[in-house]
């Protein structure tokens, strides 16, 4: 979130504060361990994300304007509204092809976590986690690209 953009209205505290409303709201369910924790909390503030960029991709919000893709490399949580959208959808699908690279991705991009901190989320090897890393992000990168109609 320190490389939002200005005029955001969600910013780290809050996010963080709306995460743990929700992971506190279902108190049937506790947290088996840390991975389990770090795992749902990355899986809270995505849905939290893409509900905000859907909530301003509304043509009221300005949805109707058209935004250059940034490099994946810098993505992050903190990306525009119609990059996270498009990030979302790409995972989703993703996800159907390698759900542990996928959830790599989350812990990444929605959960904050440094490379070693989601591999020891993971319970892989760092090692593991950077071929990982690198062939997920060159996956959504190309799905993300095919879905850019100024790239075709």
């Amino acid at each position: 979130m320190a490389r939002e953009m200005p005029g955001q209205t969600l910013d780290a505290t809050a996010l963080v504060h709306e995460a743990y409303l929700r992971l506190a709201g279902d108190q049937d369910q506790p947290f088996a361990n840390r991975r389990h924790f770090f795992a749902a909390a990355a899986e809270a503030m995505r849905r939290i994300l893409v509900e905000t960029a859907r909530r301003k991709g509304r043509e009221k919000h300005g949805g109707g304007r058209r935004r250059e893709h940034a490099d994946l490399d810098t993505l992050d949580a903190g990306a525009p509204a119609d990059e996270i959208l498009t990030l979302h959808e790409a995972l989703e699908q993703f996800a159907a092809h390698d759900p542990l690279k996928a959830k790599l991705v989350e812990l990444r991009f929605f959960g904050g976590l440094t490379l070693a901190q989601a591999a020891e989320c993971l319970n892989i090897s760092p090692s593991t986690a950077d071929r990982s890393w690198r062939y997920a992000r060159a996956w959504l990168y190309n799905a993300m690209s095919a879905d850019d109609p100024e790239k075709s």
